[in-house]
C-alpha cells in the first residue's frame, strides 16, 4: 500500500509559480511511477506529467511541457511539480498518483491516488 498526501497548491495571479509536493507513506515509493493528474471543474481528469521510478525519465503533456517540471526524491518519498509562467487555464484540482509503469497518460494505470490539491491562477 501506498498513501499519496499532496501539498503546496493556493492562489496566484497568471505568471506565477507554485511548487507542488506529494509525500509518499510506505517503502515502496521508490518502486513506482510517479504522475500528477489535474482536473478542473466540469472537466475529466487530465494527464500532467510523469516520471519514470529512478526520476531519470519523465513525460509531459502537451500544455505544460517546458512550464511544469516533475521531479522526485527517493530517499524522502517526495515527487515534485514545479509550475512555472501559470496561466488561468491551470486552475484545477492537482493530484499526484503512483503506479507500476512509467510513461502512461491513462488514469486507470495508476493504483494510488491522493486527495488533491487546488491551485487557482487569476488573470
Amino acid at each position: 500500500q501506498v498513501q499519496l498526501v499532496e501539498s503546496g497548491g493556493g492562489l496566484v495571479q497568471a505568471g506565477a509559480s507554485l511548487r507542488l509536493s506529494c509525500t509518499a507513506s510506505g517503502r515502496t515509493f521508490s518502486h513506482n511511477a510517479m504522475a500528477w493528474f489535474r482536473q478542473a471543474p466540469g472537466k475529466e481528469r487530465e494527464f500532467v506529467a510523469a516520471i519514470s521510478r529512478s526520476g531519470g525519465n519523465t513525460y509531459y503533456a502537451g500544455p505544460v511541457n517546458g512550464r511544469f517540471p516533475i521531479s522526485r526524491d527517493n530517499a524522502k518519498g517526495t515527487v515534485f511539480l514545479q509550475m512555472n509562467n501559470l496561466k488561468p487555464e491551470d486552475t484545477a484540482v492537482y493530484y499526484c498518483a503512483a503506479g507500476p509503469t512509467y510513461g502512461t497518460s491513462w488514469y486507470k494505470d495508476y493504483d494510488y491516488w491522493g486527495q488533491g490539491t487546488q491551485v487557482t491562477v487569476s488573470s
